[in-house]
């Protein structure tokens, strides 16, 4: 299948002149990355897939959701499925890296060029950063001056995995709560944040409502937080947050990469018990723990020994600082 990207200015031109044209050129289909910058595209699409006898002829990316959902949304309304990419998975990474450090995924991030072209983590982040996300923005918002974004989307990252405070954030950024409220969609929309919901179900408890904050990718978030090194990471007090990020985020690949809705939430209640993840399985909730350390202690599961008591469920894990290795509570 060819692939196509309509981030070039003669590409995007022929396909927005004459989109009949465009798409005979490609009568085996191909795959159009940046479809959001030709949304008329869509509509010449969905004739040649209602009269076609072949499904999956055309794939549509793009790095930004409104642009392609909306042209999605209006044209291709149950003539497509969506799935959400995120960067690479560790289990993917590890088939091509073999040999890694927990210090160095969290350093780097798993975004695929990092690791395929062999590319300084750090420049490649603010390069990223730079060009995508504050272009993407723009798109979207009129930011007048992009050092304040820029010290807000720092500020997101020294929050990881705490309960999002619009109030706050936004005090220390200079901006107005809708402000950030309408600055953190957009992080979101650009897939550079997502919000973990708290678990509303009620066990005659006064839970927590608000979210909590995490990044996709940690290479990211590390770049944003002057992380420039393995050894700075390793003595880094962001290293427990990164780490409960990462596996929360790898969590969330294995649902979207089966093109399912993420089932991820958190639970607090206000007297400060605290379980990192619920997953929610419909018949049942399964909590999950992070701990960065490699030693496991009795201590390690004392909110998982509380959630037993409270929901009088066994099933439930604890993931510590060695990759890809998942421990069962002692007490199951």
């Amino acid at each position: 299948m060819e692939y196509v990207s309509l981030e070039n200015l003669d590409t995007r031109a022929s396909a927005n002149e004459d989109p009949r044209l465009f798409l005979d050129r490609y009568t085996d289909g191909a795959i159009f990355d940046e479809a959001q910058h030709c949304p008329d595209l869509l509509s010449y699409m969905q004739e040649r897939i209602d009269f076609g006898n072949s499904s999956g002829r055309f794939i549509l990316t793009g790095n930004q959701r409104f642009g392609v959902l909306s042209g999605v949304t209006q044209s291709l309304a149950g003539r497509a499925a969506h799935l959400e990419l995120l960067p690479f998975s560790l289990s993917e990474i590890s088939s091509a890296t073999p040999s890694y450090t927990l210090d160095g995924i969290l350093y780097t991030g798993l975004y695929p060029p990092v690791h395929d072209r062999a590319l300084d983590p750090g420049i490649w982040a603010g390069n990223y950063i730079r060009s995508y996300v504050e272009r993407d923005i723009r798109r979207l918002i009129n930011v007048r001056d992009l050092t304040v974004f820029q010290r807000f989307v720092a500020l997101c990252a020294a929050r990881i995995g705490q309960l999002v405070n619009l109030s706050s954030i936004a005090a220390d950024a200079g901006i107005t709560h809708n402000t950030a409220k309408e600055w953190i969609s957009l992080l979101e929309v650009c897939y550079i944040v997502f919000l973990l919901r708290p678990h509303h179900r009620n066990f005659r408890k006064r839970l927590i409502r608000s979210p909590k904050l995490y990044f996709h990718d940690t290479g990211l978030a590390s770049w944003l937080l002057s992380i420039e090194t393995e050894r700075a990471m390793n003595l880094s007090a962001m290293r427990g947050p990164l780490f409960e990020n990462l596996m929360i985020s790898e969590m969330l690949k294995v649902r979207y990469n089966a093109g399912r809705r993420s089932n991820l939430h958190f639970w607090r209640d206000r007297a400060g018990h605290e379980v990192d993840v619920v997953v929610d399985r419909g018949d049942n909730l399964v909590p999950v723990e992070m701990k960065s350390g490699q030693t496991v202690t009795a201590d390690s599961f004392k909110s998982l020994t509380w959630w037993k008591n409270l929901a009088s469920q066994h099933d439930s894990f604890l993931v510590y600082g060695e990759i890809a290795h998942m421990r069962e509570p002692a007490h199951r």
